[in-house]
């Protein structure tokens, strides 16, 4: 009797088990990983987000492509809404979909669709055009403009360094939400220039957005902003929305929100014009925008929206494949702007003004020199002006903004904006304490 009834538990786990039609051929998806990856010799690891714990998968064995690792993670993953990612040959990530996230291919394929839509100066600014307008729609930039208040900044008194100084400004957007910053600017003195003596005693000036780096008050913010201070750039950086000073006002929280997206691209915005409107030190033809990471994809948008500035440089940002994987980057739907379009069709706007971009070998800017720099070197070939848009690339560095980035960056300033290469010395900016750079909430 009991021999019976084991026989029978045996083949009702089976019937449960077996690969047929009546059963969509289902197998727990953590052993078709196991398989899967024994096959092609690689190991899998899941994002805390992917649970595989008693997930079937129906049609399991007919999902993999034997002459294909990647084709068969897509037909594996695609059913579950997950998608993988190559970290190195042996080991592969699973994720949940990501909107803003690509893989290279697909960014490879995004470029070149969109090469077939402009074949010269006036149908690229055909397209230009398109997008400049349906951006600003998407982003819900006037709706908010026309939300503000824009109360009289407060400035804190100035405080002098070594060749430049600092002040805080702080100005109300909406009501009890304020736009935090730094400006820091050149101590005046005679430098040998070759600017005409109308210009020559104007500074340029350079807004630089913040990445998702430990705050803006850290050093590298310091000396960059304060090298590029001393050799002649007045340089205005803010708090990203929920960050800073912003996150006594909204909590952190609000910077995973949509809102933040439009926040940061009009405080940008609202800096550049409160500055060109009321320091008489800024030289208006000199107007360059800067940062990294999170901050790059906010030098891209800034650059689109206000023809004002003249020269470019987003760091450790730019992909046709990765659109920011903040909704503080992406929580607007602006990438489905004149059609679908990806940040460097976005970035290819400021043709033919000054352009750097700077990338490495250790984050999603690895394209850059075989993909995404050649896309805008022949929209400025539409200009003749090839020689306008630069890359640095830095193939065995990470996702920072480390020294070789701020070099490369103190180039690029230095030639478009004629700075004074004499006064660059990171040594001589005194790093202030976090107290120091804040307005309201100390």
């Amino acid at each position: 009797m009991r021999k019976l009834f084991m026989t029978a538990v045996m083949l009702l786990a089976l019937g449960a088990t077996a690969q047929t039609y009546e059963t969509q051929y289902r197998r727990p998806v953590s052993d078709v990983m196991q398989d899967v990856a024994k096959r092609f010799g690689v190991k899998f690891k899941f994002d805390a987000n992917v649970d595989t714990a008693g997930v079937v998968l129906p049609y399991a064995d007919f999902r993999i492509r034997p002459y294909s690792l990647e084709k068969t993670l897509d037909n594996i993953c695609k059913y579950f809404d997950w998608n993988w990612w190559k970290q190195h040959e042996t080991l592969y990530k699973i994720k949940r979909y990501e909107y803003p996230r690509r893989h290279e291919d697909e960014g490879r394929q995004m470029l070149d669709y969109l090469s077939t839509l402009y074949s010269n100066k006036a149908e690229w600014e055909a397209r230009r055009d398109s997008l400049r307008r349906e951006v600003r729609q998407r982003l819900e930039l006037d709706a908010f403009l026309d939300s503000c208040v824009l109360g009289k900044p407060l400035l804190s008194k100035i405080r002098k360094h070594d060749g430049y100084t600092t002040q805080n400004i702080c100005i109300e957007l909406t009501p009890g939400q304020h736009l935090f910053g730094t400006i820091y600017a050149p101590v005046k003195k005679k430098r040998k220039s070759n600017l005409s003596p109308l210009t020559s005693h104007l500074s340029p000036l350079i807004i630089c957005p913040d990445g998702h780096w430990p705050m803006r008050y850290r050093k590298d913010e310091q000396q960059r902003l304060g090298t590029l201070a001393r050799m002649g750039a007045v340089c205005v950086d803010f708090d990203l929305y929920g960050w800073g000073e912003s996150e006594k006002e909204v909590g952190a929280e609000a910077h995973h929100t949509s809102r933040a997206h439009v926040y940061q691209a009009a405080c940008g915005y609202i800096l550049l014009d409160w500055m060109l409107k009321n320091r008489k030190d800024i030289d208006p033809e000199r107007v360059g925008v800067m940062g990294g990471s999170g901050g790059g994809t906010h030098t891209v948008l800034l650059s689109l929206l206000d023809e004002r500035v003249t020269a470019s440089a987003p760091v450790v940002h730019l992909a046709s494949h990765f659109d920011g994987g903040c909704p503080c980057e992406s929580g607007k739907p602006i990438q489905l702007s004149a059609g679908g379009t990806c940040e460097p069709e976005l970035a290819a706007v400021m043709a033919p003004k000054p352009m750097l971009i700077v990338s490495d070998g250790g984050d999603w800017t690895s394209s850059v020199p075989t993909l995404e720099f050649p896309y805008l070197q022949r929209i400025y070939g539409f200009y003749g002006a090839k020689e306008q848009v630069r890359n640095v690339h830095l193939p065995n560095e990470r996702h920072d903004f480390g020294k070789n980035k701020r070099n490369a960056v103190y180039d690029f300033f230095i030639d478009v904006f004629h700075l004074d290469r004499s006064m660059l010395d990171e040594d001589k900016v005194t790093i202030e304490p976090d107290h120091e750079l804040k307005s309201l909430y100390k």
